[in-house]
């Protein structure tokens, strides 16, 4: 028969509250008792039932984290960053992929109600603001990477269109005035974010926004090349492109050198995100580095503390980006 908690207290000599204590990690027991308690687990070879106990408490110590899909690799650094923030104060993380499909996110969040998970972490999402905040006044949850506007959410992000600014006045610094962007569809806050920073760096430097230098796709690799193509095909296409992803870059890299074109010396890129592929890469390409491994710990340490302390802050934190300069911008100037 498998050994039970009453007969760790009897051989160990202490009482079951004791052994629990042990257990739990409380600072409030002696370390001869601790001691004497893990020589009893393992003579007896106990092995504690934490499912029983959590629901007991109606806790799992699990925190639910949601990617939309595994296609962007800066998601790896921020879900470390999430692990190890978790194991610090006893969580774990259960990682899901929603395929960015709306009836799924809703099924997984289920995991809330049926008390499988005690939070979730979005990183991106299909769901509106009324939703999120519906979710939010009865169970603990966070957005990560993606804001959503309107929705009142604990939020941990990169100043995106901080970022974005800095990226394209960098491009105006070397020199470059005809600047095209590369950008995505749909809703995706950052996009916005960040071709909102986009106009602003020229407008604030005396450029004209022009709407033909603003190519729409998806984050798809093959988008990177077919907005290339886009501005290839303008009466004056832009000599720099700001590109809202590093894949999306690093396709308009491979493409402008499929063709001929000196990437660095013919066309400027710069991307966002600083993935490994972007210092890897040659040329190694010019980009915005989100600082993804804070952005994992900060979202998962916000929200246990919402959760130990039953409130929801709902804070909105955006942390600071770095230009990287690489080799795909040439200075004009």
């Amino acid at each position: 028969m498998n050994a039970t908690i009453k007969d760790v207290a009897k051989a160990a000599g202490v009482s079951v509250a004791t052994v629990s204590r042990v257990l739990n990690n409380s600072a409030t027991v002696s370390s001869t008792a601790t001691e004497q308690v893990n020589n009893a687990i393992k003579e007896l070879g106990y092995s504690p039932n934490f499912l029983g106990r959590n629901l007991r408490r109606c806790e799992t110590n699990v925190i639910l984290a949601i990617v939309p899909s595994t296609e962007q690799t800066f998601y790896s650094e921020i879900i470390r960053g999430m692990q190890n923030s978790a194991a610090e104060h006893g969580y774990d993380i259960l990682l899901s992929t929603s395929n960015s499909n709306y009836t799924l996110e809703m099924h997984l969040l289920n995991m809330l109600f049926n008390r499988t998970a005690d939070a979730a972490i979005l990183l991106g999402t299909q769901l509106d603001a009324k939703a999120l905040m519906e979710f939010n006044e009865k169970c603990f949850i966070a957005l990560c990477c993606e804001r959503a506007e309107g929705a009142d959410v604990l939020t941990v992000s990169v100043d995106d269109e901080g970022g974005a600014y800095a990226a394209v006045e960098y491009l105006i610094k070397c020199g470059h005035k005809k600047i095209g962007m590369i950008s995505t569809n749909g809703a995706a806050a950052s996009s916005l974010d960040r071709e909102k920073g986009y106009k602003q760096a020229l407008s604030d430097n005396g450029i004209p926004f022009r709407e033909e230098y603003i190519y729409k796709g998806t984050y798809d690799f093959s988008h990177g090349a077919l907005g290339f193509d886009y501005f290839r095909g303008l009466p004056s296409p832009p000599d720099a492109i700001f590109c809202v992803s590093d894949i999306l870059a690093a396709s308009v890299v491979k493409k402008a050198l499929s063709e001929g074109y000196k990437v660095g010396e013919d066309i400027s890129v710069c991307g966002f995100d600083n993935i490994l592929l972007s210092g890897m890469y040659t040329p190694g390409i010019t980009t915005v580095e989100q600082p993804c491994y804070d952005i994992g710990r900060t979202v998962v340490k916000e929200l246990i503390y919402n959760i130990n302390n039953n409130s929801k802050t709902n804070k909105k934190i955006k942390l600071p980006y770095k230009l990287i300069e690489r080799e795909t911008v040439k200075k004009l100037v």
